[in-house]
């Protein structure tokens, strides 16, 4: 037999035989035989993806729009709060309140108000959001306030007849029938060119996870609500257990929304007294803000004691249980209610 020939054999045997060493060791060792292993058949089950916050989203940074809702008797029912992800009520003159509603920029809301003037006080909390700030006029206060922070706002008294409408259809005084609606307000910031992205992220820690406030410190069953501003005003809530929301109401009077007739629910509640002083002998209310402070937080039919803190004007009011970690937030609504310490809170 010729070498070359002899050499091709040998080559052949040994692969044969290593061959068949290692599907013995396989086999011997419970593997699959690999000359015969099939590839594992996917799986025709659906992935479910990752659960996200819904209230807003939190990879994006846009800019919150804030807008000055009036709460004058008048002037109500208000429209569009329902699309509002948090809102703030704080005490004005004479025992009136008002309310500054913050939305995402990509909110749908065809009808809000009626917008009112701007008071000095709810400048920190535009500032806290990095909001942009929506008012129809002002007190002089604000004014100067609003001058001298530079902060990013479109004012009905400058620019009432191209990004608000006038509803004459409503049997109110002049002051109380100032509309506008989310459309108007986003070209608004475009023609101003504002920044409409942030970097100071959501006030809030929201939570995907169902909120259990029972086993808390200090924890105690809240099915109602009482917040009382003064004789003019006060705000409460019913808990509704199979909905898990708190609706709402104002001076005994369900708080609906003037386009749809429904009554206004929210999600969360944060409540806290604060000092309230005349400012400089006028009726206007300053705020004693910068600080810190005790207060509640009440969801999904429970509430807690917390703890409030806010360094400047500017700076975020953060939010603590007892032992100092950051509240929790439930994926919904809030509502933040600043109180006077004239006032009164009751939970049962």
């Amino acid at each position: 037999m010729k070498k070359g020939v002899k050499r091709v054999l040998l080559i052949l045997i040994i692969m044969i035989l290593v061959g068949a060493g290692i599907w013995g060791v396989m086999y011997f060792f419970g593997g699959e035989n690999p000359l015969t292993k099939k590839k594992p058949l996917e799986s025709s089950e659906p992935v479910t993806p990752p659960k996200k916050v819904e209230i807003v989203d939190l990879k994006k940074k846009d800019r919150p729009i804030a807008i000055m809702i009036n709460n004058n008797h008048d002037a109500w029912p208000q429209s569009g709060l329902k699309n509002a992800y948090m809102i703030y009520e704080i005490m004005v003159e004479g025992g009136i309140t008002r309310m500054m509603a913050l939305f995402t920029q990509d909110a749908v809301a065809e009808k809000i108000g009626s917008i009112r003037s701007s008071r000095h006080n709810y400048l920190d909390y535009v500032m806290e959001n990095d909001a942009i700030y929506i008012h129809w006029g002002g007190s002089d206060k604000a004014y100067s306030d609003l001058n001298a922070l530079k902060l990013d706002r479109i004012d009905g008294m400058v620019y009432g007849n191209k990004y608000f409408i006038t509803d004459k259809t409503l049997k109110r005084s002049l002051e109380h029938t100032r509309f506008s609606s989310l459309d108007m307000i986003r070209q608004g910031i475009a023609d101003r060119g504002f920044r409409t992205t942030t970097d100071n992220g959501y006030l809030l820690n929201y939570t995907t996870d169902e909120v259990d406030l029972s086993q808390k410190e200090g924890s105690q069953v809240a099915n109602n609500v009482v917040i009382k501003y003064s004789s003019y005003q006060t705000s409460s809530y019913e808990y509704n257990s199979e909905e898990k929301v708190y609706y709402r109401s104002m001076n005994d009077t369900p708080h609906t929304d003037l386009v749809t007739g429904e009554q206004y629910h929210f999600k969360n509640i944060i409540a806290y007294a604060v000092q309230y002083n005349s400012y400089q002998g006028t009726k206007l209310q300053d705020l004693q803000n910068i600080g810190s402070g005790e207060g509640v937080y009440i969801t999904n039919g429970y509430s807690v004691p917390i703890k409030w803190s806010k360094t400047a004007r500017d700076a975020k009011t953060k939010y603590t249980y007892l032992d100092g970690t950051e509240i929790d937030v439930s994926d919904g609504n809030t509502f933040i209610q600043i109180y006077p310490k004239t006032g009164s809170l009751t939970i049962n």
